[in-house]
């Protein structure tokens, strides 16, 4: 039986779109959801870093940005990866404790470099809970690969046609399983 939805596509499709879509209607039906959520920030049309939250304390921080001073570097960005532990993975752990649907928003480049959030997805993933992640569309890391390739695994292609649709599909599915 699926129980861990990895929603991919292409940057900028609408994949934490989906995800957040899912999870509001899921809390409506009851579920308790917690874990991490990524989002970008522009000033001015232009986008200049990616905030992480906790989606249950609401605490919030920089995940990457133009004008982090230190991390790893990915493109014009640099990753903060003391946010990243102390907010995202902290976040997962809580909801691991917590939550009756883990959401992990990304497992990507940014996040991978990260040796704490390697092994809260690891966890996460070898738990038995439900898990609603994004997943970057190329990842090749050895994790991403192997969550990927996991029999309990359904990995959703987010497009412009089908993006309206997904949250009622994938939030009916797991539905489907909470019933079971």
């Amino acid at each position: 039986m699926k129980r861990i939805f990895l929603i991919t596509g292409p940057p900028r499709v609408g994949k934490t779109t989906v995800l957040t879509e899912v999870a509001e209607g899921l809390r409506i039906k009851g579920f308790k959801l917690g874990g991490m959520i990524s989002r970008e920030l522009r000033r001015d049309g232009i986008r200049i870093g990616f905030e992480i939250y906790d989606y249950i304390s609401g605490k919030r921080g920089w995940l990457a940005h133009i004008r982090q001073p230190k991390g790893p570097r990915i493109g014009k960005y640099r990753v903060n990866l003391d946010n990243l532990d102390s907010i995202g993975v902290a976040a997962i752990h809580n909801a691991l404790r917590e939550a009756d649907v883990v959401l992990i928003d990304e497992i990507g480049p940014m996040e991978l470099y990260s040796r704490s959030f390697i092994e809260a997805v690891e966890e996460t993933v070898n738990s038995g809970t439900l898990v609603l992640a994004t997943i970057h569309y190329r990842a090749q890391h050895p994790l991403a690969r192997s969550v990927k390739s996991r029999k309990d695994v359904e990995v959703i292609n987010v497009t412009e046609e089908n993006r309206g649709r997904l949250p009622q599909q994938i939030a009916g599915k797991i539905l489907n399983i909470s019933r079971q």
